[in-house]
Formats: C-alpha cells, sequence, structure tokens
C-alpha cells in the first residue's frame, strides 16, 4: 500500500523540505526544555555566577545565529537559482525528462531541506533570548539552540559540498545514462513473474471507467486490487498499459466473474508524465530521446548517442531471456487476481532502436555502433527472440547503402565496433 505513495513522495519536491522543518521545530523545542532544565538546576543551586557566565557565552553565540539567519536565505536563493539554470541547461542538451533526475535526487532534497531547516532553527533560536540580564530573573539561555544552530551550519556545509558534485554530475551524459540504466533495471527487478498462463478469463461481467482528469497511467496499487478482487471473488485485468494517455470515460478495468465497487478504479494513478515506479519502457524512452538529441542537426553529437545506444544494449540484454508480456498479480493463495498487460520483446527492441536507426545513416560511429549491438544481442536471446534484432540489422543496412554512395565509405559504416569509431 505504501509503494507508490513512496514513489508520488519521492517525485515530488516539497514533502521533505516540509517534514524537516517539522522535525527541527521539534528538536528547537527539545533543546529549549533543555536550556530551561540548566537554568532551573543551577537557580536551585544558587549559582547564579555560572548563570551569569553562561549568559555572557550565548550573548556571543548570537552574534552568529543572526548572522546565520540574516545570511542563510540569500545563500539558498543564489544557490538554487544557479543549480535551477544548470539543470535547465543540462534538459536542453539531453531531454527535458531528465529534470525528474534532479527532482528525485536525495541529495538535492537533503541539502535543501537542511538549509531551510537551519534558516528556521536559527530564527527560532532568536526569539528565545531574553531581555533580561539579571541572574535571579533569567529563565532561559539559548545555549544548547545555538549550539544545535552551529550543527546544523556544519551540517549543511558538508552537505553543499555534496551537492555541487552531484549537480556537476548532472551535466555529464555518462552519469546521466547510467542514471537512468540503473532505475530501469530496479524496474525490472521489482516486477513479479511474467510468463506463466493465467487460463481463459470468460467474457468481462463489468467495466470501471475512469472519471477523473486526463493524464499518462503512471501506476497502479496493485495491493488494493488484489485485495479488492480477493473479497469479491474476481479477476481484474487493467486495460491500458503503463505509460498510456488516458482521457475521462476511458476503460480502465476490466472485471471478470462478478462485480466490484466503482471505488477501486480510484487504484489507478494518473499524472502529467510517465515515472520509472512500474514503466518498464520508460528508461528506453529516455535514452532513446538523448540519442536523437544528439543526433540531430543542432547538437550533432554522435559520441553521446553512442552511450546512450551502449545502456540501450545493456538493458535488452538483460531482458534477454525474461519473460514478457502480461505480468500476473496473484493473492496470498496463489490465485490470480489482476492481469496487466505490459512490453513485449519487440516492443522493447522496436522502442531501443527504431527512431535511432533512423538517424544513424549520417553517422558512421553510431551506426557501427548499432551493429554490434544488434550482434551481441543476437548472440544472446533464444532463437524465437531474433526476428527483431534480424529486422532491425536489414534495414540498417538498407539505409546506410541508400544514403551513403562510395562504396568504401559503405564498407566502414556497415562495419561492426562496439565503440563506434573509438
Amino acid at each position: 500500500m505504501l509503494s507508490p505513495l513512496r514513489e508520488h513522495l519521492r517525485d515530488t519536491f516539497w514533502f521533505a523540505p516540509i517534514v524537516s522543518m517539522v522535525a527541527i521545530f521539534a528538536l528547537w523545542t527539545g533543546a529549549t526544555s533543555l536550556d530551561e532544565a540548566i537554568i532551573g538546576w543551577l537557580r536551585d543551586d544558587e549559582a547564579y555566577e555560572e548563570i551569569a557566565d553562561l549568559i555572557g557565552i550565548a550573548d556571543d553565540a548570537k552574534t552568529i545565529v543572526t548572522t546565520i539567519s540574516a545570511a542563510m536565505m540569500t545563500f539558498i536563493g543564489v544557490v538554487f537559482s544557479i543549480s535551477l539554470v544548470a539543470v535547465q541547461m543540462a534538459s536542453g542538451q539531453f531531454s527535458p525528462r531528465i529534470v525528474r533526475i534532479f527532482i528525485r535526487s536525495r541529495i538535492t532534497k537533503a541539502t535543501f531541506s537542511v538549509f531551510l531547516s537551519t534558516f528556521l532553527l536559527s530564527l527560532l533560536v532568536l526569539t528565545s533570548y531574553e531581555s533580561e540580564t539579571d541572574p535571579r530573573y533569567v529563565t532561559v539561555v539559548p545555549l544548547v539552540q545555538a549550539l544545535l544552530t552551529l550543527v546544523m551550519v556544519a551540517l549543511s556545509l558538508l552537505l553543499f559540498v555534496a551537492y555541487v558534485s552531484t549537480t556537476l554530475q548532472l551535466m555529464r551524459v555518462g552519469h546521466v545514462v547510467e542514471r537512468i540504466t540503473t532505475e530501469a533495471l530496479s524496474v525490472l527487478a521489482k516486477q513479479p513473474l511474467y510468463g506463466d498462463e493465467v487460463g481463459e478469463l470468460g467474457a468481462p461481467t463489468a467495466f470501471l471507467v475512469h472519471r477523473g482528469r486526463a493524464g499518462v497511467l503512471r501506476d497502479v496499487n496493485v495491493a488494493w486490487l488484489v485485495g479488492g478482487a480477493q473479497r469479491h471473488g474476481v479477476v481484474l485485468r487493467l486495460l491500458p498499459r503503463i505509460g498510456d494517455f488516458v482521457v475521462p470515460g476511458t476503460r480502465i478495468l476490466a472485471v471478470h466473474g462478478g462485480q466490484v465497487p466503482r471505488r477501486l478504479a480510484s487504484a489507478v494513478s494518473l499524472g502529467v508524465e510517465r515515472t520509472f515506479h512500474q514503466d518498464l519502457g520508460f528508461g528506453l524512452r529516455q535514452l532513446a530521446d538523448i540519442a536523437l538529441r544528439a543526433l540531430s542537426p543542432a547538437v550533432n553529437d554522435p559520441t553521446t548517442a553512442v552511450q546512450c545506444l551502449d545502456r540501450i544494449v545493456q538493458i535488452l540484454a538483460v531482458l534477454a531471456n525474461r519473460p514478457l508480456g502480461s505480468v500476473r498479480h496473484r493473492d496470498r493463495a496463489g490465485t490470480v487476481r489482476l492481469v496487466q498487460d505490459g512490453p513485449e520483446w519487440t516492443d522493447l527492441v522496436d522502442l531501443g532502436f527504431t527512431e535511432v536507426r533512423g538517424c544513424a545513416a549520417a553517422s558512421p560511429q553510431v551506426s557501427r555502433r548499432m551493429l554490434a549491438g544488434l550482434d551481441d544481442l543476437l548472440s544472446l536471446v533464444p532463437e524465437e527472440r531474433r526476428a527483431p534484432l534480424t529486422r532491425h540489422r536489414a534495414l540498417l543496412t538498407q539505409l546506410v547503402e541508400g544514403a551513403v554512395p562510395e562504396a568504401a565509405d559503405r564498407a566502414f559504416a556497415l562495419e561492426s565496433d562496439r565503440q563506434g569509431i573509438g
């Protein structure tokens, strides 16, 4: 039940800062109570000289806390303004869809959260200072709070260094395609078993339609649907695939063997863009987008396209012997309760190679790398999966032969090379 919610919160940028500020308020409350307890204990022992010393130390620390309060918000604005410009440049160079890497970055959220928490803490600490200077009447000396603020400043500096390093990596194509590949393979690792037979479901007895706003099908709450289907003794089939655009009134769930309440349709989550959570093809989509942009006349960067092809081949190699297609979700008794259609092997091969192949004729580096990748995959896949790979190899050969007039250039462009040209 928590998995879709966790993924949706990871795609937001507001949740972590709010939680951190609530936590820092609670921490400040505890530090205030500790400061009050220290003063109360010293007053009980009539240690007024020690209280006076603490007041002097706290007054010295007040200057530092005031400086932190004044500088932190400006620092936050400058740092993140520059970072957003860098992310915008990276999205223009690679693909707009890589912005979500920045949004989902844990170090980015941690840095922003700690910066805001430090600013909030400095303001709260300043409210704890009293105008009273007589040790006999002082109720709190914010010494612990000031020390806590200095600790938060030190943590902010450390996170700032890590944040700058992460942001600079985000502008490097190798790091970006590696992140995309890692997330794509993590989706595969979380998928349930494919390929087992469900049996004939029969004609649907009911349909659930989408009644909300239009959007891209991001994911479904599998636990909720499986539990609802088990309670009503039915089997559900998800009609659109993850990543499809759904409009109001579209049938989204077919019910086999009975009826279910209409509220089960709310287990299907729609958004403005695709996410990695349950979308097996989204990683290949992003890699193909980056390669296409790199091969455009405005960019003309075939080496980036080759790096994307490296990762496309890697993902397809992992999928080479994995059963694909419809996913069967079972209840605890082992009965299939939800059938979810997924991409077939041919769909994924076409997604990874079709558009890039159309731009490969003008770059021998890309055609040579694609041929090498197709040859490697042909050596890995079983016989029944070779057809789409053979088709793409033949189409690439025809494309290069028709676009390159010189025989020597054609022979060079059609030579298999894992580094493209090198």
